[in-house]
């Protein structure tokens, strides 16, 4: 697989950042056949070697869990599908105004929105999350929210690169 098409492929994985694709197959460690495994390792391995402006980015193109652009169907198809998995899409009135408060809370005092990844987890789980996370330092919550990012884009690559590949 060449670079165009790697980026391609996987340039979503981290949202909205085809940059961190672009590093991992620039550093050489990709190797056919591809694994979700080893596409993780490199790619979390580029993650962790950019800066921490450029890292903040990332966590910034991160959509706020149940927000604006969920709403207006504008959330990237994996987000969507996410969000939509751990029943986000359906909230009544009362949750959707507490994950609404959360949201603007948690980017208020942090910079970025709040990051879990979903899979497997409820819209209680989340939100007993939100509440506790958001007690953390700045730095506690920037490292939890990377790891969260790269736990994101393992769930992402194992749809990508199904083990029977």
């Amino acid at each position: 697989m060449d670079r165009a098409d790697f980026v391609q492929r996987f340039g979503g994985v981290f949202e909205h950042s085809p940059f961190i694709a672009e590093r991992a197959f620039d550093a050489g460690a990709i190797r056919e056949p591809l694994t979700a495994a080893g596409v993780h390792a490199s790619m979390c391995a580029a993650f962790r070697a950019a800066s921490e402006a450029e890292r903040l980015g990332v966590l910034r193109a991160h959509p706020d869990l149940a927000g604006r652009l969920a709403i207006a169907g504008e959330l990237t198809e994996d987000s969507r599908k996410e969000q939509a998995g751990a029943g986000l899409d359906r909230l009544s009135p009362a949750q959707h105004a507490r994950f609404t408060a959360l949201n603007e809370a948690y980017t208020e005092k942090f910079g970025f929105p709040f990051i879990i990844a979903v899979k497997g987890l409820t819209r209680d789980d989340i939100l007993s999350a939100f509440e506790t996370r958001i007690a953390n330092s700045r730095e506690q919550e920037f490292e939890t929210a990377c790891a969260q990012v790269e736990k994101i884009a393992r769930l992402r690559l194992e749809s990508l690169i199904p083990e029977n590949d």
